[in-house]
């Protein structure tokens, strides 16, 4: 596997540079992909299953990016394929290329809290969300999520949320920017604080692609063994975050309180493609409501000191 991770050829082509045959590597890889799913996932790549787990990544979050009631950043990205043999478009994506898409949520420390792959893409991007396993537990309230409550040291009364982009659809429990260009002083400072919490997931996918260079290419084997690897990749990734201390270089988002530039960390280095951004329609009214209950809040007793210097210089979607 140690060579079929950074390459993403075919057997065929791999059994001539590793000197193991095509039915020996089409046992192999599948083998070493399971094995490490099974003896590291429980302890590595575990979702939360109860209230305690959330408040402790919530905590973090709001110590480290000052976002609170915040459960995880969420994002979604296509992994490049080969298309299996007469799967026609099952597997096109809006870009004209072929993939399945990885659906994930970062906590604050860099590491994968739940991934979720081969969505496969007949469905909209923005319907990816909907497609998943996460979802589902959401809307059946299975999450064990924190109930509404008081943020710390303040009088205000917020939801925990999870935070993404415009791919997903604004939700009581999902928060996402302000659309379109002419937002006022106080919806700039919004985008900017969920900005600082949302960027987790990208850099956490910027140091997958960079680590295991597969995600680099297309990847020619059997879409079964592929959404192994990637489960393997993910596992391996927070395995590696938490004990090895060269595996994430320093100086990721590193913030400059005088200028507001945000170092690009892994994000700039990412073949990864995104999700499409999607017309959702008119978001729920509760929904805007609570997200307009955030934006009050990081505009008066939760605002950072440099926050409309930089909201000033950069525009945060």
């Amino acid at each position: 596997m140690s060579e079929e991770r950074p390459t993403g050829r075919s057997y065929e082509d791999l059994q001539y540079s590793v000197a193991i045959s095509k039915q020996s590597l089409s046992k192999i890889i599948p083998e070493t992909c399971d094995a490490i799913i099974a003896t590291l996932q429980e302890e590595y790549l575990k979702f939360p299953e109860t209230e305690e787990e959330w408040l402790n990544i919530a905590k973090t979050f709001e110590e480290r990016w000052q976002f609170p009631h915040c459960l995880g950043a969420i994002d979604g990205k296509h992994v490049k394929i080969v298309p299996p043999a007469n799967s026609g478009s099952y597997y096109f994506n809006y870009k004209k290329d072929f993939s399945v898409v990885l659906l994930a949520i970062a906590n604050a420390n860099y590491e994968f809290i739940m991934v979720d792959i081969g969505i496969n893409d007949r469905i909209s991007d923005g319907g990816v969300i909907n497609r998943s396993i996460f979802y589902e537990k959401l809307n059946t309230g299975s999450l064990n999520i924190p109930r509404v409550a008081r943020i710390m040291n303040s009088e205000t009364v917020l939801p925990y949320v999870f935070v993404g982009d415009d791919a997903f659809s604004l939700r009581p429990d999902l928060m996402k920017p302000y659309p379109g260009p002419y937002l006022s002083p106080q919806q700039r400072i919004f985008n900017y604080r969920l900005s600082r919490a949302r960027r987790i997931i990208e850099n956490v996918f910027g140091i997958l692609v960079n680590r295991f260079r597969i995600f680099k290419t297309s990847i020619n084997l059997d879409v079964k063994t592929i959404d192994k690897i990637v489960m393997a990749a993910c596992i391996l990734h927070n395995f590696l975050r938490r004990n090895c201390n060269q595996y994430i270089r320093v100086g990721v988002d590193i913030e400059n309180l005088e200028d507001g530039n945000i170092s690009t960390g892994y994000r700039a280095n990412n073949e990864l493609l995104d999700l499409q951004i999607t017309n959702q329609g008119q978001s729920q009214t509760m929904a805007r409501y609570v997200r307009d209950q955030y934006m009050q809040y990081f505009n008066n007793e939760g605002s950072v000191l440099w926050q409309n210097r930089f909201t000033n210089l950069n525009t945060f979607t």
